[in-house]
């Protein structure tokens, strides 16, 4: 009864609780990811000198995000397509 008890205090949380946790790593993740292509985004457009610094920090992140599956892969590389795009009309 004693092991039993024990057991019970130390068991492993359910799938719901960590299904919760996931959820609220990925959207963080997301947030994260929408922030930085946003900043990269207003590197470009208002001219800034680091605006080559800010899309490979950007690429870097989509590339992260596609890995871990929190987007497509084919979206990624939309993504980092219409960025290169960006700064290639920017640098011009």
């Amino acid at each position: 009864a004693v092991w039993n008890a024990r057991r019970k205090r130390h068991r492993m949380p359910t799938s719901a609780v960590i299904t919760a946790k996931k959820a609220r790593a990925n959207k963080a993740a997301r947030t994260n990811l929408k922030t930085v292509l946003k900043k990269a985004d207003a590197a470009v457009s208002a001219g800034a000198a680091d605006q080559a610094e800010a899309i490979r920090v950007a690429i870097k992140k989509v590339d992260q995000a596609a890995a871990k599956k929190l987007m497509h892969k084919n979206a990624a590389a939309h993504k980092k397509s219409a960025l290169m795009k960006k700064l290639a009309a920017a640098s011009k």
